[in-house]
């Protein structure tokens, strides 16, 4: 793109001719993946991860492709990608932006990586250096600075990208402590967790965790433990609980079915294994059928969540909001 600070950071490294190719009377550039293939380099760096190939040229139709050719070979790859292009990210751009996204590159692909490091720059910053032509030729950084580089876009933008890396931080975290049988919950994650049943209550219980969850910036989890008594359960009942977790998600909570006898232990587990720093569940309803039923989990999941913060909800009375 002509940018000379770039090109000024390059300098001193051996760089790999691109290769050049007809397309619609023009001559184009693009990596020349077999001469870097040829070349066998320990590491390469690869920009513009979501690029798409000009067609014809190389065998692949995208760059990620290329660079997933590269570490088939033993290549590491240092890439570089703009979270606008992540595929699960599509709607949530299109709406802030008002710009389709085009080029993509799957989920799994960015997931793989062994490390995520993020370029983080303040709008007003990226604004300026647009401004003084170091991304963009001057005449087209006004332009773009007033339609793709609103300051609001990039704010907004700005969000996802942190959203994105601290929740692949808090996925190396949990794979850490796996490894390592770490068993006691670290207060790195500060997620929240719902237990969810078959009562409509749960859609309180599921208000509340996800108020906790957003006043800490945090993941929310939503759990329900099908115990063998389960399969008793009324036709009423299976559809209440279908709409309690639809609902979790609706709420953007990540669900999660599980089975087990011991519905506290199940919570506890689930928890230490997700880093839950705080579990969100009803108080029994006062009947003796329900301090029997409940009670006992409540206070069972009291005694073995003894490093997480339990917050026990007073039963809601759908009329009373």
């Amino acid at each position: 793109y002509g940018r000379p600070r770039t090109a000024a950071l390059v300098q001193g490294l051996e760089v790999v001719p691109r290769k050049r190719c007809p397309y619609k009377g023009v001559t184009v550039e693009e990596m020349d993946l077999d001469a870097v293939l040829a070349r066998r380099p320990t590491i390469v760096l690869v920009d513009e991860l979501a690029h798409t190939n000009v067609p014809g040229c190389t065998r692949h139709e995208k760059r990620w492709q290329d660079v997933l050719e590269l570490q088939e070979h033993g290549i590491t790859v240092f890439t570089t990608l703009n979270v606008q292009h992540i595929e699960s990210l599509a709607d949530i751009v299109e709406a802030i932006t008002g710009v389709q996204v085009r080029e993509r590159v799957p989920d799994w692909v960015v997931d793989q990586a062994d490390e995520v490091v993020l370029v983080d720059l303040t709008p007003g910053e990226l604004r300026e250096r647009l401004r003084r032509g170091e991304v963009y030729p001057r005449e087209r950084a006004q332009l773009a600075l007033q339609r793709f580089f609103r300051e609001g876009n990039l704010t907004a933008l700005r969000e996802l990208a942190l959203r994105r890396v601290a929740a692949h931080v808090e996925e190396d975290l949990e794979s850490y402590m796996r490894q390592h049988r770490v068993e006691t919950v670290w207060p790195a994650g500060e997620r929240v967790m719902v237990a969810v049943d078959a009562h409509r209550r749960s859609q309180h219980l599921l208000r509340r965790g996800w108020r906790r969850a957003q006043s800490s910036q945090s993941g929310l989890l939503a759990v329900f433990v099908e115990t063998p008594a389960w399969e008793r359960a009324s036709p009423e009942q299976r559809r209440q609980l279908e709409d309690n977790l639809r609902f979790a998600e609706d709420l953007g909570a990540e669900v999660l079915r599980i089975q087990g006898s011991d519905v506290a232990e199940a919570l506890v587990q689930v928890a230490r294994e997700k880093n839950v720093a705080s579990i969100v569940i009803g108080r029994p309803h006062a009947s003796t059928l329900h301090r029997l039923l409940f009670g006992s989990i409540v206070d069972k999941l009291l005694r073995l969540a003894h490093d997480i913060d339990v917050l026990v909800v007073a039963h809601h009375e759908p009329n009373s909001c």
